[in-house]
């Protein structure tokens, strides 16, 4: 009945996998890949000191930033989505066709409307594919996250793809000292599946989520806190009170931290691989700090990137697998924090088909 309304040569899309009647049939959500892209251009600290009048150590000292990635005026971030995405899907082994969903975390779009998402599914080639952006800030990526795994769990889709993205120097002020050295441009991918597809063999803890497998995410906001993180339509500038972020952002990351651990039935102990939203070294070691975590296990790689807000997750992610955390069988914490307030944090079982770059 459908098929009669669409328009002559019209492609209609798959029909989706039925829901499972019985609830132990129910697939379970896992990360298939990882993968990041990210602007060749630095912008060191140094080079941004002599413009604010700053000295590089004052910026290392309260930032833990050295050089950021910074994209070239002509660029857009929907072709930066676009090519984390392909080589997402290229290591998951996953064909554009194949995916039933497309999910862009970000707060830069390239134009008001149309949303990153469908230029992104456009470029891949997933005419299959619903589109849609996700808005969350900086927990974008995470919140896009739980998304996508509760469509695979609810057997409306296969295959997933997100995105997280943002080109946050775009709407950087230059003259505000108290924010140009945090940010920067980047875009990381995730291919997202059905746990049968990761391949076996991987060490299993008790109680601990199977190979592959997104466990419980948890999800929080608090829109009193509205402007102290905002950027308006009139003036197209992030403008943040630093000392009340810092202080909301490692209380609600440290409780969300606790929350989603508790939730998957492990401990802190449990945990390989903690990997927060790269905001200011400053967080990440507070964090740290009053969770009594080892520095080993958490995952710092804002010195050379910066804060590129709704893709730090990605990239954090795709820099764990590079240096060799991400081995099969680690428990992952995944935490973020942004504007709005929204915050979040979720454990995920690193699997021997989770294919990072």
């Amino acid at each position: 009945m459908l098929d009669a309304l669409a328009p002559p040569g019209a492609k209609t899309a798959a029909a989706p996998p039925p829901a499972p009647v019985d609830g132990a049939a129910r697939p379970r959500a896992c990360l298939l890949s990882v993968a990041s892209e990210l602007p060749p251009h630095r912008l060191t600290s140094a080079q941004l000191g002599e413009q604010l009048g700053l000295s590089e150590e004052w910026i290392l000292a309260r930032t833990g930033i050295r050089e950021r990635r910074r994209a070239a005026p002509e660029e857009r971030l929907s072709d930066y989505a676009a090519r984390a995405g392909a080589a997402a899907l290229a290591r998951a082994g996953i064909g554009a066709d194949e995916l039933d969903l497309v999910l862009v975390g970000t707060m830069t779009a390239d134009e008001l409307t149309p949303n990153a998402a469908p230029l992104v599914a456009e470029a891949l080639g997933a005419r299959q594919a619903g589109a849609i952006d996700v808005g969350a800030a900086c927990t974008a990526f995470l919140s896009g996250l739980s998304l996508a795994a509760a469509q695979i769990e609810a057997g409306r889709a296969r295959h997933v793809l997100l995105i997280g993205a943002d080109f946050i120097t775009r709407i950087t002020d230059y003259q505000d000292r108290r924010t140009a050295p945090l940010f920067a441009d980047a875009a990381g991918a995730v291919v997202i599946g059905a746990a049968h597809e990761a391949r076996a063999g991987a060490a299993q803890r008790p109680g601990a989520p199977p190979a592959g497998e997104i466990g419980p995410i948890v999800l929080g906001a608090d829109g009193s806190h509205a402007t102290t993180i905002h950027a308006t339509h009139s003036e197209r500038k992030l403008r943040m009170e630093g000392l009340e972020v810092f202080r909301h952002a490692v209380a609600r990351m440290s409780e969300a931290t606790l929350a989603a651990v508790a939730r998957a039935g492990l401990t802190l102990q449990d945990i390989d691989v903690f990997a927060y939203h790269q905001a200011n070294a400053r967080i990440t070691r507070a964090l740290a700090e009053r969770l009594e975590l080892p520095v080993e296990r958490v995952v710092d790689c804002i010195e050379t990137l910066g804060n590129a807000s709704a893709a730090t997750l990605p990239v954090a992610l795709a820099v764990a697998e590079r240096d060799g955390r991400l081995r099969p069988g680690a428990n992952v914490l995944l935490s973020a924090f942004g504007a709005g307030f929204t915050w979040g944090a979720g454990v995920v079982r690193w699997g021997p088909g989770a294919a990072g770059d």
